[in-house]
């Protein structure tokens, strides 16, 4: 808790209503946030409430926060400008602060007569050209080997015009691969020619090229030059074969970016993917941190990325809405010289888009933080379909066993990050109901699991960020009864099984919610919902055990129930009490020496 909070709430009370920026410090002085205010009071003071809605992020930064100042600007573009501007000379620490594992991937082009086009690292041979550099190892691979197999370049370790005529051509040269530079009949002219066409085709992408190769099939068609034409022709059809076939080409303009956030564990990254001249040729990716508001993290991010560019393309598909968008979008056009756009697709190939973008900033992720992707999507598409404010981080999942009237016991388990976190298992005796009834015993468990934490008991803080119960719209209702008693608000839902035992919906007052669609999030469900069922019967079957132990321990004279729970408790199973000693008896049950032997006797016999 900051002791000045008092002195910052006052201080920002008395702020202005005009637009402008704040700028947050610690007690050495330090500018450790900047951030821009459209009504500097209104929002200076929201970080001060006393309300508990604040992100991680922002309970740390309040945390920190000595003093703060501000400066009133004319218009809320100038204080986006003026934002941009102090983020960028003071370098807070809670600000985004872009930081990424590029490692630089170039496309070499060798010299000599006879160049070739491939991959590299670095540009340690001075006896060659490059391009470059590009953040993404995948695309440049790509390219360069589309580039080989449309112009039919060699890719053979044969050095020409060295080589000529040594070996019959190989196979890559009869399954039209390669077009036989090796066989000495293409001239070094020509063959740089073949290799400019090329390059063009690696700068301007496949449209560009395909319109130029179309353009020169039909002059050599004028000319009569069949052979010629025939072989501008097979270009444009490799060009549309890769077209057809791969992901990384056209979609709805030349030049465009693809921007998708991913977010898991209190942290999030961020995915670039670039399109330019109608064909993907980069991807970048950034670990942003700390995790807070996905509409303040997408503006954030846009902010600190773009106006430092060179290049900005019209279009920019973003997957979601953000934060001042259209003044975003303003400041980028007055930088760039021409219109932005940003574009939320809603479905069809923009859609599949996003879901490229995000499924590279999501597996990016996954390496920082040693969870899989599909774990990380899975808890996303719950907090989208469920309508969370936050992603369920802390997931709480209850179910109940019942063997006749006195084997009824309920279950609790907890997932973490979308892994079990068995440390935070629990188990109950159901104790107040009387009789069969699933939906008294649900609510007492949770009555006593949710008092438990109002008296500040440790092991059952903090709350989750999602509650699951084993059961349809019934259980949801009974239990958001003893939720309102005790004026707990968690997100509260059911697991609805079909007829095969496997999880079919979601459960919420007044209907349900189909899961079966999405596998990832299908898998998360019916784990959870078979991992409650798993420990709650595993629980109840012990207990069923125990009675039954105890039981028969009642048979010997002096050992009531009491005594047999009592030695169960010590000693768990039949073994233990078979290797228990006399003494150990006698202490356990309280008994007298006589007592105890005949005890021991009754258990080296029975058990």
């Amino acid at each position: 808790m900051n002791e000045r909070i008092d002195y910052l709430r006052d201080k920002a009370n008395r702020l202005s209503l005009n637009p402008g920026v704040y700028l947050m410090k610690d007690k050495t002085g330090k500018i450790i946030y900047v951030g821009k205010a459209k009504a500097l009071k209104n929002r200076v003071t929201s970080y001060f409430r006393s309300d508990t809605g604040h992100s991680a992020k922002t309970i740390k930064l309040v945390s920190n926060i000595y003093d703060f100042d501000f400066i009133v600007c004319p218009s809320e573009l100038d204080a986006l400008v003026l934002e941009c501007s102090l983020i960028k000379l003071h370098k807070p620490k809670y600000n985004i602060l872009l930081k990424d594992d590029k490692g630089y991937n170039y496309i070499k082009i060798s010299h000599g007569a006879y160049p070739r086009i491939s991959y590299a690292l670095n540009t340690s041979d001075t006896h060659a050209d490059y391009l470059g550099p590009f953040t993404s190892g995948f695309t440049v691979k790509q390219a360069v080997e589309e580039a080989n197999t449309i112009f039919m370049l060699p890719t053979c370790r044969k050095s020409f015009p060295m080589d000529f005529g040594k070996e019959r051509p190989c196979l890559n040269m009869h399954i039209k691969k390669c077009m036989g530079v090796c066989r000495g009949k293409i001239s070094s002219e020509e063959y740089k020619k073949i290799i400019d066409e090329a390059l063009d085709y690696l700068k301007q992408g496949s449209q560009k090229t395909a319109e130029q190769l179309r353009a020169e099939m039909e002059e050599a068609a004028e000319n009569l030059e069949f052979e010629k034409a025939a072989k501008l022709r097979d270009r444009i059809q490799a060009i549309a074969r890769l077209h057809n076939s791969q992901k990384i080409f056209d979609y709805k303009t030349d030049d465009y970016d693809i921007v998708a956030l991913a977010q898991n564990i209190s942290l999030a990254s961020v995915a670039v993917v670039k399109y330019r001249g109608g064909r993907l040729v980069d991807k970048e990716n950034f670990f942003i941190g700390d995790e807070y508001d996905p509409s303040l993290m997408r503006r954030d991010f846009l902010l600190s990325y773009y106006p430092d560019r060179e290049e900005i393309p019209k279009e920019i598909y973003i997957d979601g809405q953000f934060e001042d968008m259209d003044i975003v979008a303003q400041l980028l056009r007055e930088k760039i010289g021409h219109a932005v756009k940003f574009v939320v697709p809603q479905r069809g190939d923009g859609m599949a888009q996003i879901v490229l973008a995000k499924n590279n900033a999501s597996e990016y992720l996954a390496l920082k933080v040693g969870r899989t992707a599909k774990e990380i999507n899975a808890l996303e598409d719950l907090k989208d379909l469920l309508g969370l404010e936050k992603i369920p981080l802390c997931i709480e999942s209850y179910d109940i066993s019942n063997f006749g009237e006195t084997g009824r016991v309920g279950g609790m388990i907890v997932y973490r990050n979308g892994r079990p976190f068995k440390a935070g298992y629990r188990r109950f005796n159901i104790k107040e109901v009387v009789g069969i009834d699933d939906y008294a015993c649900m609510q007492e468990v949770l009555r006593r699991r949710m008092q438990r934490y109002l008296d500040g008991d440790e092991g059952f803080s903090p709350l989750p960020d999602l509650i699951l119960l084993d059961g349809g719209k019934g259980h949801v209702a009974a239990v958001a009864q003893v939720l309102d008693e005790l004026k707990i608000s968690v997100p509260l839902f059911g697991l609805v099984k079909d007829s095969k035992h496997r999880t079919r919906a979601i459960a919420k007052e007044g209907g349900e919610i189909s899961v079966s669609a999405n596998k990832a999030l299908f898998k998360l469900l019916t784990n959870i919902q078979d991992e409650v069922h798993r420990y709650s019967i595993t629980f109840q079957r012990v207990k069923h055990k125990q009675k039954t132990y105890s039981l028969e321990l009642t048979e010997v004279k002096g050992i009531g129930e009491a005594k047999a729970h009592a030695l169960l408790k010590e000693f768990k199973t039949k073994q233990g009490m078979k290797e228990a000693t006399v003494e150990q008896l006698r202490i356990t049950a309280k008994i007298s020496p006589e007592k105890a032997q005949e005890l021991y006797e009754f258990i080296q016999e029975r058990f």
